[in-house]
């Protein structure tokens, strides 16, 4: 058997820190390695498998628009793409769609268009006002919008125009603010930070302070958008509307796309202002379609809720067993688990081992994101193995 985990060695470049897995194979929750194995994931390549892996309504919608056509530039209009912004709009407070390829270049663009807002109506504005803990990319400029240093500290000079502040504090977003700021930067629940939960004031707090200051609010809703906290959008738990979203992740359920949503008076573009080559290609918005038509069409949204709250509610029965488990937080399917101690990588390992793909947050974190079709029979599994590796690393 060709051994792949040696060839990414002589091959790759050394960017990942990699789990000694390599799968060949998925269906719906599950996937299976090259030795055979299965395994129960956890993981959802990140929070993008929606639909888990496979699933017949995008496997049809993309093997249909591959006989029909992949890609064209955006110098014509396409069917795919439509749909899914009319898709996208009517089920949203937006009003405005364009298509990327990515998470990361989502947020270039909300970035570029609130530049491009702050030039044309706030006499000049740029800075891009962001939280500590916060992930938005790995470009260079969403590294400097990222309020993380260990993303930062490699790549000096970061690209200007960009202030963090501590998250879940309106006064110090007051105080940040100035004549040079043109937006605020937020994710709903902060993911990749630690999956951390602002308090209920918050969210209304920074809208109502954009609103007085004539400032644009942007949701980075990658990994929290498309039913994945138990709602289509977390915006709308919270209470507020944004003025520019940012979709990935999730969007079409593995398939690479992203998507800045605007209300209209957020949407300054001109022609040639903002473009992309693969960007909203049939392919990928054919996928995204059947994705969030599934998620609509099916409430989705309701039964990550119900089946959130049973993982959640099952883990917290295995606090008294395990006095190393200090808090289990999330909301719908977006949920961590954090220890006394530094546990997390010898926990993942034994996981592993048992068939359950988990992901490891920090060293003291793990966090859950699997497909957003799992059941509670799959969550009593990932519990009973979770149950198992405890154990065994507590020996």
């Amino acid at each position: 058997m060709t051994n792949w985990q040696e060839i990414e060695k002589k091959y790759y470049m050394n960017t990942f820190e990699r789990v000694p897995l390599t799968i060949v194979k998925g269906k719906g929750p599950y996937v299976w390695g090259d030795e055979g194995k299965q395994y129960l994931d956890f993981v959802g390549g990140w929070a993008v498998t929606t639909l888990g892996h496979c699933h017949p309504a995008v496997t049809r919608a993309l093997t249909e628009q591959a006989n029909l056509l992949i890609q064209t530039s955006n110098q014509f209009y396409t069917v795919p793409q439509l749909q899914l912004a009319q898709l996208l709009v009517e089920n949203s407070c937006l009003d405005r769609v364009f298509f990327g390829n990515s998470g990361a270049e989502a947020n270039e663009g909300a970035v570029k268009l609130a530049r491009r807002y702050g030039q044309l109506n706030l006499k000049g504005a740029y800075e891009v006002m962001s939280t500590f803990s916060s992930f938005h990319g790995r470009t260079l400029a969403m590294v400097a919008a990222t309020g993380q240093p260990k993303f930062q500290q490699s790549y000096p000079p970061l690209p200007t125009g960009f202030v963090n502040v501590e998250f879940n504090n309106i006064e110090a977003i007051k105080s940040a603010t100035t004549e040079r700021t043109c937006a605020v930067m937020l994710e709903p629940i902060q993911g990749e930070g630690g999956v951390n939960f602002p308090d209920e004031g918050y969210l209304p707090a920074v809208r109502k302070w954009c609103d007085q200051k004539g400032i644009l609010l942007i949701l980075d809703e990658i990994q929290t958008g498309v039913g994945r906290t138990g709602t289509l959008f977390a915006y709308e738990q919270y209470g507020v509307e944004p003025d520019i979203m940012t979709l990935a992740k999730g969007l079409a359920s593995g398939v690479p796309i992203g998507a800045i949503l605007a209300k209209e008076k957020a949407s300054v573009f001109a022609p040639g202002e903002h473009g992309s080559t693969f960007g909203g290609n049939p392919l990928a918005c054919a996928a995204g379609y059947a994705t969030v038509k599934f998620v609509i069409d099916n409430n989705i949204a309701g039964r990550v809720k119900e089946v959130g709250q049973y993982l959640i509610d099952g883990l917290e029965k295995m606090k008294p067993k395990f006095p190393s488990i200090t808090d289990i937080r999330g909301r719908g399917l977006l949920v961590a688990l954090e220890f006394n101690s530094d546990i997390a990588p010898a926990l993942l390992t034994a996981c592993l081992e048992r068939g359950l793909l988990v992901n490891q947050l920090k060293p003291n974190t793990l966090r859950f994101i699997p497909p957003l079709i799992i059941g509670k029979k799959e969550v009593d599994e990932a519990l009973g193995i979770l149950d198992e590796a405890l154990v065994s690393i507590a020996k």
